[in-house]
């Protein structure tokens, strides 16, 4: 027995039959289908995919933390260059 490929379109149609008739059975019985397969479609229909703005989303959040890390290295520098000077400045000098 090979088993049968059912196309995007057909798969929302039977989780749609099966909803407007209130039972997954009944939809499975008119469509000659097992009642598993609208129940598998269901499941994998109400399954969020990730979309492309989401993904944008990550994108500008990794380019954010890039940006964030240069910002903290810099500011590093800054801070370790500001230290040397204040023990510099702190040192009596005048003797």
């Amino acid at each position: 027995m090979t088993k049968r490929k059912f196309t995007k379109e057909f798969k929302a149609q039977a989780v749609e039959l099966a909803a407007s008739l209130g039972n997954v059975k009944e939809a499975a019985r008119q469509l000659g289908i097992p009642d598993g397969n609208i129940h598998n479609w269901k499941v994998k229909e109400s399954t969020p995919i990730p979309s492309e703005e989401k993904h944008i989303f990550a994108v500008s959040e990794m380019e954010e933390l890039k940006r964030l890390r240069r910002e903290t290295a810099e500011q590093k520098k800054v801070i370790h260059i500001l230290k040397a000077a204040a023990a510099f400045f702190s040192q009596d000098h005048l003797k």
